[in-house]
């Protein structure tokens, strides 16, 4: 089923048309809003399991026992804001399926308020599972997991279906962890469709701070490349253990990235590994990760690797051992996006 739906305010009975007519409609649900304000105890704050540019997440219980992720967005009737990152997930996620996508369960729609339903994700987001607190460190083969997880979900989106899709907000907040560890690429409100095989799309800069790949900043030029960055970043963070923007009182703001890159130049890219892993992890393998999330974020864009390149340089597949690899490309500031680029839905970095 396909939502096609432009963007003004949509009715339930819309939706509601749009899954009689797909494939996958038994597999959908359309929620009442009380269910769902039951399910999360009127969405209190002792289950709200995360938070983005355009809303909140909670964790909830149906009635039949099911557990739920819901996602709740509330429209901006002015811009619109809100309504367009509900149509984009119901577009990006309501034909596919993968084990390493967030699964799409049902919608809710209730006046300006709109919700959108999910497999719940006990073990939250990696931000939560990673990075939040020492008790909660992971160890490197769970970490090098999801990262091939995330990676084989990124490649799916960009080669595996048609029209391709570009999530453009890839960050460790968007990434949910299952009862297994398995990661699960959610939060497609920003994403986009690339149509009749158009290699990019201009589009308003959209993204987190930190992940943005910097070409796509300057020109508004949206390709499957842009989340290729935001992946390099990521496995920098995920094996690091360091956040991607960090605020130094001599430097001030200070990126992951700049950070792996002088360690590369000094030829010691052990000394980022996590120290909590204790020297418990296999060293030739994280100097490949590392090697790999710095060819993902180069400055020059036509070095980068497709998702399914960096996936097989991942898995050992592709010989990376004497590559050269340039120094990364950096939106430092907000100013360095281009002043004539309209801004949809960017933010700055969560720590």
């Amino acid at each position: 089923m396909k939502f096609l739906f432009c963007c003004s305010i949509i009715s339930v009975s819309q939706i509601e048309t749009a899954i009689d007519g797909g494939q996958n409609h038994q597999n959908f649900h359309v929620f009442f809003s009380n269910e769902l304000k039951t399910a999360t105890h009127g969405f209190s704050s002792s289950n709200k399991i995360g938070v983005g540019g355009f809303g909140s997440i909670y964790k909830g219980r149906l009635q039949d026992g099911t557990f739920v992720a819901v996602k709740v967005l509330s429209i901006e009737l002015k811009s619109m804001r809100g309504e367009r990152e509900f149509i984009s997930e119901l577009a990006a996620l309501s034909d596919i399926t993968h084990e390493s996508l967030v699964k799409l369960i049902g919608c809710c729609i209730d006046g300006t308020n709109r919700y959108l339903v999910y497999d719940s994700m006990e073990n939250n987001s990696l931000t939560h599972s990673l990075l939040g607190g020492e008790q909660n460190r992971m160890k490197f083969n769970i970490r090098r997991d999801i990262l091939l997880g995330v990676a084989r979900g990124l490649a799916y989106l960009h080669k595996g279906i048609e029209p391709h899709i570009v999530h453009r907000d890839i960050k460790a907040s968007n990434i949910l962890i299952d009862q297994n560890f398995k990661p699960k690429v959610s939060d497609f409100g920003l994403s986009r469709l690339l149509r009749d095989n158009n290699s990019y799309i201009s589009t308003g800069v959209a993204g987190t701070l930190g992940y943005l790949a910097p070409e796509y900043a300057i020109s508004g030029h949206m390709t499957r490349k842009s989340d290729v960055y935001s992946f390099g970043v990521l496995l920098l963070e995920i094996i690091s253990g360091r956040q991607v923007v960090v605020f130094d009182l001599e430097q001030g703001e200070y990126y992951l990235v700049q950070k792996a890159w002088e360690v590369y130049n000094a030829g010691n890219l052990v000394k980022l590994v996590d120290p909590t892993l204790q020297m418990n992890y296999p060293e030739e393998e994280a100097i490949r990760f590392f090697k790999v999330g710095l060819l993902c974020v180069q400055e020059n864009v036509r070095l980068w690797p497709t998702m399914s390149e960096a996936l097989k340089m991942l898995c050992n597949e592709m010989d990376i051992q004497d590559v050269q690899i340039s120094r990364p490309g950096l939106v430092a500031d907000l100013m360095d996006i281009k002043l004539n680029q309209k801004i949809d839905g960017f933010e700055a970095v969560e720590s």
